[in-house]
Parts: structure tokens; sequence; C-alpha cells
């Protein structure tokens, strides 16, 4: 990868970022911007960790070449658009107990990677103490640093550890980067320092600023000019004792869909990142500091819509530039072992990048302070498009295209682009892989494409992760794409740009085939300057920090055929079932079927499923009842594989070990519609963690027991803000319905069975649409009832409460949104389950249990 960026900017003599370089100062109203210029700090990016811990033990273990891994992921990171990188450090892996800095194997690649960064275009805000172990997912190690020997709590209060760290402090920022002759207090490039990650104090006000005002003193006594940051998301009641520290300013993370839900979220979540408000913003002591972004991420959410929403409620809280947390190495991307809760890769989740790219340019074009109004008013705002329905983000200028799937959205002035990333089609590309793709007008009639390999996930990549478990396959493979570009017509040539891209042909229809690489396309009879121009005259504007031939993709991954497929939990007798699977293997398969079992196999049926779109594969069961049982078999190279149990062979064989098919209940028209059952459904379900609640047997099945003590709980984070007495739960039930979907019309009632414990308690059960509005009613459940019925007339709009909860804690409890459309039971996605309406003040200070077994439609 060095010599191919070499290589690029001798082709491309490449312009390093537009900002201004300099040291970055705070004004009087808490805007950084650059000393000289005075312009306004703009920038956004990632945390990235292959230098340290778990990823770099990996690499290790792995016998990845961990310099080029790390300029390849540069490479990505340029090519998303990101310019700034955040990192906390691994103190533990680079000091000593007494705070002296290691110039180990872990520095010097923390020195690479921001020299290559920085190469780049480049800033960072360097986050020096991360208090914390090296071992995350594994088991800690045996390091030699000061958390090690103190641990995060003493790290805040003991006087050893206190002169430890202002000792390590004064080393890091005077540490020279080989790399690049800076010190990093002096580089240039650096904007600030982040003192440490996530303290948590808990002392009082005095000893805090006391605390943080020693460690600011020993980096200043450093001669170090630049902001310095604390961490302010947590512990809030102290954000005046933190702002009279001697801080420019603070950081904040947002966690708005929580963290290790153990399973991919379904269900509308735009309502949780509609505001991200900050109790003590309008506080006269931080009017004067600057905010900015540490970490931020949608966890355990595989779609692609949510990035630019999140963006835009960032600036209009005032939040100045941001970093994602974390972007996976893209060496151990396949199996998701560094952070099992956050998924983000180019090459493995090109949708999501592709979004995080989009909400880059939202931090850069949206003005701070800028308001949109609520969801969903706010889904279309400056430039972009965010929709839940569609899973979809955009960005759509005079000269840019951007989208993170297939769109029918119309540029805004065709004549006019001259950038373009996407996923799946656009009136500009169609393309039938499922990887990233890049077009970069380089001159008149001169475009740059740029085709990621195919990337399928065949697991849910949030579940408990495992080195021994694949999440996804990579696939490089030959696709056709359609241009439709007014720059270019129908009639180009195609000519391979990268390392072992020998590609040449000529196009006549705007039509061609394309495997994964870079490639330099011409408009017939245009011969592109650069390759008559001498290199000192050579200058490509289009490119930014991306040089002309460079490309970085991991090889093909694809050892064995996958299938992915989830049949129906349910489906309405006498309605067709298409049967749906991802088939993704070495090669093309011969053949996909579906062989339908019956008792005995006897009149077993075969029915051939057609491939509709790269690897999706479809077919149209014949009509049953009582049961689909199924297997899907594939033909490829000669051989056939059984699904499942993923085992070579037919099913119909004498000798086939595994009959155990898929298997899809058919259910009678008009029988109930259970949107919720405890004992299938707990595991999916979104609520706080509650001491004493299970799951009891019961002879029908199993019940939730949910025994509430107080629904007053303080916030250890937020002590002063304000108690609410609620406790909810939230069940995403689409897909478990998806297959009884047209019997909705017919339903006029909504069944609970569950009961009080000991008194009567009242419940709210509410209806959660695809558009983000909760609609239910209060019920009071007594000890000797079990089924109490709601009548569908009776559901009014009520709060909708942010589920799973977010961090930082501080964030809104209930989201109430700007419109409210009428009650639409074919809307309704989710469900929620709230203790806490109905009771009256003094009631709700006392315990509340409560029994649930199931919710139905009737």
């Amino acid at each position: 990868m060095r010599s191919a960026l070499i290589t690029g900017l001798l082709l491309a003599s490449l312009t390093l970022s537009a900002q201004p370089a300099g040291n970055v100062i705070v004004d009087k109203e808490g805007v950084m911007r650059w000393e000289k210029s005075r312009e306004e700090v703009k920038g956004f990016g990632i945390n990235y960790t292959a230098m340290f811990a778990h990823a770099y033990r990996t690499a290790q273990r792995r016998q990845v070449p961990i310099e080029k891994a790390i300029e390849e992921d540069i490479y990505h990171f340029s090519r998303l658009g990101f310019d700034l990188f955040r990192v906390h450090v691994w103190d533990t892996e680079i000091s000593d107990s007494a705070g002296n800095l290691i110039n180990n194997e872990h520095l010097r690649l923390l020195d690479f990677a921001i020299a290559r960064m920085k190469e780049r275009g480049f800033r960072f805000v360097l986050t020096p103490i991360a208090f914390w172990g090296n071992g995350w997912p594994e088991p800690d190690e045996k390091t030699p640093g000061f958390s090690a020997k103190y641990g995060k709590d003493a790290c805040l209060t003991d006087p050893g550890a206190i002169r430890a760290q202002q000792n390590y402090l004064k080393q890091f920022l005077n540490h020279k980067n080989a790399y690049t002759g800076f010190t990093y207090k002096e580089d240039p490039a650096v904007l600030a320092f982040e003192v440490s990650n996530e303290p948590h104090h808990r002392e009082s006000p005095e000893k805090v600023t006391t605390f943080i005002k020693s460690m600011v003193d020993a980096m200043r006594s450093t001669g170090c000019r630049k902001p310095v940051f604390y961490n302010v998301s947590h512990s809030i009641h102290l954000a005046d004792a933190y702002a009279k520290a001697g801080i420019q300013g603070g950081t904040f993370q947002w966690y708005p869909t929580g963290l290790g839900a153990g399973h991919e979220l379904g269900g509308n979540l735009l309502p949780n990142v509609d505001r991200y408000a900050i109790p003590f913003a309008s506080t006269p002591s931080w009017k004067k500091l600057a905010k900015i972004v540490y970490e931020f991420d949608a966890a355990d959410v595989g779609r692609s819509y949510i990035y630019p929403a999140m963006a835009r409620s960032f600036r209009e809280a005032g939040l100045q530039v941001g970093t994602h947390f974390a972007y996976d190495p893209t060496f151990m991307a396949d199996i998701n072992t560094e952070y099992g809760t956050h998924y983000m890769n180019l090459v493995y989740a090109p949708q999501k990048a592709l979004s995080l790219k989009i909400a880059g340019e939202v931090f850069r074009r949206v003005p701070m302070y800028k308001s949109y109004g609520s969801y969903p008013g706010n889904e279309r705002f400056d430039a972009f498009r965010v929709s839940y329905e569609k899973d979809l983000a955009e960005m759509v200028t005079a000269t840019e295209f951007y989208y993170t799937n297939s769109t029918e959205t119309q540029p805004a002035t065709p004549n006019a682009l001259e950038h373009i990333a996407g996923s799946g089609d656009s009136p500009v590309v169609k393309y039938e892989g499922t990887g990233a793709y890049f077009l970069d007008k380089i001159e008149e009639g001169v475009w740059r494409l740029e085709v990621l390999p195919d990337a399928v996930w065949i697991e849910d990549p949030f579940r408990p992760a495992s080195p021994k478990k694949e999440v996804a396959v990579i696939k490089w493979n030959t696709w056709p794409m359609k241009l439709a570009l007014t720059d270019l017509g129908n009639e180009f040539s195609i000519e391979g740009l990268n390392k072992g891209n020998t590609s040449s042909h000529s196009v006549t229809t705007g039509s061609f085939d394309i495997t994964p690489g870079t490639f330099l396309i011409s408009r017939k009879g245009v011969i592109p300057k650069f390759k008559t121009a001498k290199p000192n005259e050579l200058r490509i504007s289009g490119l930014g920090t991306v040089g002309l031939s460079e490309f970085a993709a991991t090889p093909t991954t694809v050892k064995k055929t996958h299938v992915v497929h989830q049949p129906l939990p349910s489906i309405t007798e006498g309605k067709a079932y298409e049967v749906r699977a991802t088939v993704i293997g070495k090669s093309m398969p011969e053949a996909v079927e579906v062989h339908v079992w019956h008792p005995g196999w006897r009149g077993t049926q075969v029915v051939p499923m057609t491939r509709t779109r790269n690897y999706q594969y479809t077919a149209t069961m014949p009509e049953a009842q009582g049961f689909y049982r199924y297997f899907i078999v594939v033909r490829e190279g000669g051989k056939t594989r059984t699904f499942p149990p993923d085992e070579e062979g037919n099913p119909r064989d004498w000798d086939f070990s595994q009959r155990t098919p898929y298997e899809v209940p058919i259910i009678p028209a008009g029988e109930p519609i259970y949107i919720f059952d405890a004992n299938h459904d707990i595991n999916q379900v979104s609520r706080n963690w509650l001491p004493g609640s299970r799951l009891e047997p019961h002879a029908d099945g199993a019940e939730l027991l949910i025994p509430v003590k107080q629904l007053f709980t303080k916030d250890e984070e937020n002590p002063n803000g304000p108690l609410i007495a609620d406790y909810s739960m939230r069940y995403y039930f689409g897909r478990k319905i998806s297959g009884r979907k047209e019997e909705l019309a017919g339903r006029t009632r909504l069944v609970l069975h569950g009961r009080a414990v000991g008194k009567p308690t009242p419940i709210q059960v509410a209806l959660i649409t695809r558009q983000g509005r909760a609609y239910g009613a209060t019920i009071t459940l007594e000890p000797s009832r079990s089924e109490y019925i709601l009548s569908l007339a009776d559901l009014k709009p009520v709060k909708l409460v942010t589920l799973p909860r977010p961090y930082p804690t501080f964030l809104p409890y209930y989201f109430e949104g700007s419109t409210l459309p009428s009650f639409n039971l074919a809307d309704a996605e989710t469900l929620q389950l709230s203790i806490g309406p109905g009771l009256g003040e003094a009631e709700s200070k006392n315990p509340q249990t409560l029994v649930i077994r199931s919710v139905r439609l009737e």
C-alpha cells in the first residue's frame, strides 16, 4: 500500500486537507477555530485501534502484516472522506507503574498510523489515558502500566496514581513521532487532547476540579498550547466542576440504542436519534467551552439509514467534530470480535460505511445549532434524506450524489455531477454486486471508477462473537454495470489502473461487466490530459487524498457454500409462501432447490429456486396444510449440499443423517396472531436489567416475571436529573407476523395474557408503528385474572420510550414527534409494555410485580 500511495501521489499530485494548518483556539462562544484564519474547525472520522490490545493480538495470531493492514484501512478512511482520527491509547500497554512512557511496538504503530493518516490530511484528537486493561473480549494480560497497578477508580483519587498520570501525560505529549519528526504537543495536525476516557468521578466537586486541574497543569507544563478537553458525558452533576478546571471543552458520546443487545435490533430507531439534549449546555460556564463527539454508534443496528440523522442531531446540539466508534480492522472484520456490539468496515459492511460517509458530510455542511424540527418532519434536511422504510440515507447536491442502498432519487444536476458513491441501483448507476462503488470525475469526459468486492453477512454480526465463527464473507465476482452519466454518454473506454488489473475494453451501450478494482473511464474521443502532462504540471482535483491507481480489498474468503435463510415464524393458510434465501459459494451454483418434506418421503416435491439478484434466490411453495417442512439443496461444482444441516448429500438419500428440516406452521385464517410470546421472544426484548426478573416455567410454556422494587431509580451518572416513574419493555414483532400480515385488517382487539402478583398493578400496552409513533391504553392486572382485552379503537397516542436506553443516560426518556397520523394496525411493528402510567405518585414508590405470558391480536 505504501508504494501504491506514492504512485497515487505522483500520478495525481494529491493535495492534503483544505483545512488550514497551525494551532486551534476556542473562542468566547465555545467554537474551535484555526488560530490564524479564525475559520471554524470542521472534521469527521473514526476511532481505530489495530495498534493495541485484542486487535493487535489478532493480527499476530493471523500472521497479518500489521503495517500493510493499517495502511489499507487508512486508504479506506480516506476513500470514505474521513479526515479526523481519535484513539483512547491503552496506557497500560505503553507505560510502567510510575507513568514512564515505554517506547514499544504499540507506541511505534500508533506513530506509524498517525504519520500515514497525516499524509492524507487527517487531524487528530488524542486521548492518552484509557484506564482499563488490554483484554476485551479476552481476559486481561499482565501489563506494566499504572492503570493495571491502581485500577480506574483509584486512578482518580490515589496520590500515587495521580503522580503517575501526571508523569505519563508529560512524557506522552513530549514524545517525538519518529515518522513525522513532531512531538505530539507540537504536531500541527493534532487538534486537541482529551485527558482520559470516561473517568466516572464520584467525589466532591472541589476534589474533582482539583484532580482535573492537576492533569491539565501537567500537560501545560510541557509548553503545550493546544486545547485540552475532558470527558463530560458521565457524572454530569459535576459539569460546573469540570468547567472550572482549566479545560477548553468537553467530549461527548452517544449510543442511542444501548450496547450489547446480543442480536440485531429491529424496528424504526429514528426516534432514538431525534435529539441530543445536553442538560447543562446553556449554563454560563459551558457556553464558552467547545463540544466534540469522541464516540458514537447505533450499536446492534445493521441497517444504513441512521448515521446522518445522528450527525444532524449532534450539529443541532452544537457539537463541532465527531468520531465514530469503532472501525473494525479489515483483517478481523470477518469475525467481528473486537467490539461485537459495533460493526463498521467499508469492505464487510459497505452500506453502513457509506452511511458514515454521508454523516461526515452532515458535520461539514450543516451549521451548528441549526434545527430541522422533530421526526418525521426532519427526514429531509439540507442536502440529506434518511428513510427507515427504504433503509436508505442520501446526500444530493449539484456535484455529489451519495446513497447507501438502491434509490430512485434523481441527481440534482446530472450535467454537473462530479462525485458518486453508492451501493445497488440508482438513476445513474445500475450494479448487481453487493459491494460499494465510487465514481469521481477527473476532468471533462474522464472518470475514476472504484468497485469493492461483494460482502455477504452469513450470520448476525451482533450475536456473541468468536474467532472460530465467520459472520461475513467476501467474494470477487463479475457483475453487470450500467452508467448513465451525461459527461460520458454511452460510448467510452475502460482501463484497469490498480496493480494487476489488466482490464481494457470499449463500451458502446453504457453497459459492461466489471470486477473489483480501480478503473479509468474515458468518453469516446477523449484523451486524458494527465497522460500527456508533465508531472509538475499535473493536478487532478477530484480525488482529494486518494491516489489515482490505489485499491485495497480483501481477497475472496468464501471457502464453502453458505445458505442464509430464516423461515417465517408462521404463515396464513392459503397464502402463497415465498421462500427467500441468500446462497453464496466458491462458484455460482448449477441449481438451488427447495425439497418439500412429506412424512415417509412419499410424494416429495422439488421446487426450483430462481436467482433474482446477485446471491438472492426465491421459490413459491405449493399449497399445504399443517406445516411447511423443507430443505434447501444446492448443487455446485458437481456436488450436492443440503441445508439444514449444511451437509453433503441429498435429503432423499437413504444414508442422509440429519432429517431436521426448516419448519413453518400454517395457521388457519382467523386464528389469533401472537405478537409476543414470553417463552420464544424473551431474548429479543429491549429493557433495562431488572434483578429477579426471569422466565418461569408454565404448563403452556413460560411466563416472564417482572418484579419492580422501585420505579424511581436514581441515575448515578445524572443524580440530579428527573426521576421518571416508569419501567418499560420493547419487542419488535414485525418479522414475527410477516407471514400473517394480510389478516391484520380483520383484527379489532388486543389480548394480554398475564397477571399481577400480590396486588392489582396497572400496565400500559402500546403498539409502535413503523413511523415511530406509539398508541396505547392502560389496563389493571389482577392477581386472580389472566386475560385482558383492549379494543384497538381505544388506543390513543402515548409517549414512546426510547429503548434500548441510550448512553449517555441523561438523554430524553421519551420521544414525542412533530406530527401524529391516525393509528393504522397495518403499520404496527413493535410492542411497548410500561409499568408506571396509571400509578399515582405515592403508589409509584411502592413495589410492583407482574407476570406476562403473551400478547395477541384477535
